[in-house]
């Protein structure tokens, strides 16, 4: 049995500057208010939830998400509209909170069983990461909906009010693949990269 790699001062590092940068993207409609739908904020968290799972890898990436959410929780104001707590965590869009983990997850393995950094590679785990976060969290949404939250939705129309969202995000997702293998191209020769490689090719 392998044993799991131990985690580096680079790879907290890596992960903490994603945890700010999903604060930064939860929060774009404090200064375009106008922006949300059915009182459910856009947000560039999907992508920057996918970014890290492209140049983080699998456990990288689903552990800055998963410390986004622990950070929030604990009650920083990281989450969309400045929220935090378990309220925001309780609310319609809380179940997104918890997709962006199994997103850059899911986006992060996409490269690591492909095992090379190509474009068709970047755009293949780029939706396969953005079609997780839409399955975990609508099916969340629509669980918070129906159990605490009483509102009269149905299944179908949960899904019709995320399609509106799905449009940006899946136009983001493409961008993000091409934005994630040129910052790949210009940083692959650093330490970080290399050693992300080496032992991808160890385990594979």
């Amino acid at each position: 049995m392998e044993k799991r790699q131990k985690l580096r001062t680079i790879d907290l590092t890596m992960a903490a500057m994603f945890v700010a940068l999903m604060a930064i993207g939860a929060n774009i409609t404090s200064f375009a208010p106008f922006l949300q739908v059915a009182n459910i904020p856009l947000t560039m968290q999907p992508f920057f939830t996918v970014l890290a799972g492209l140049l983080l890898g699998s456990r990288i990436g689903a552990l800055s998400m998963t410390v986004y959410m622990i950070v929030g929780l604990a009650g920083a104001p990281v989450f969309a509209q400045f929220g935090s707590g378990f309220e925001s965590l309780l609310g319609p869009s809380g179940g997104f909170i918890v997709s962006y983990i199994f997103g850059a997850y899911a986006a992060g393995k996409v490269v690591e069983l492909k095992g090379n950094y190509s474009l068709s590679t970047f755009i293949i785990a780029s939706l396969a990461g953005v079609v997780m976060i839409y399955l975990v969290g609508t099916n969340l949404m629509y669980l918070a909906l129906k159990t605490w939250i009483h509102a009269p939705m149905s299944y179908a129309a949960a899904w019709k009010i995320m399609a509106l969202f799905a449009v940006k995000d899946l136009v983001f997702t493409l961008f993000c693949a091409f934005i994630g293998l040129r910052i790949y191209k210009a940083l692959r020769n650093t330490t970080y990269f290399k050693t992300k490689q080496s032992t991808q090719q160890k385990i594979s």
